[in-house]
């Protein structure tokens, strides 16, 4: 092939199989319901202010 030309069967448009097999992704399959609870000797300021000294660092 010269300079500029091209295979056009390069051109077209390939599809794969193996990419479409047929079989659906259930994104929902681990999905949980429930609740989450914690607990801590620390005040809510405490954790604000550990929060503040977070976000300072960050900077």
């Amino acid at each position: 092939m010269g300079f500029g030309s091209y295979d056009e069967s390069e051109q077209q448009q390939h599809t794969s199989d193996d990419d479409d097999n047929g079989e659906a992704v259930n994104v929902h399959e681990n999905d949980h319901d429930g609740q989450m609870s914690f607990e801590s000797d620390a005040s809510t300021d405490e954790l604000i202010s550990q929060l503040g000294s977070m976000k300072d660092d960050d900077e």
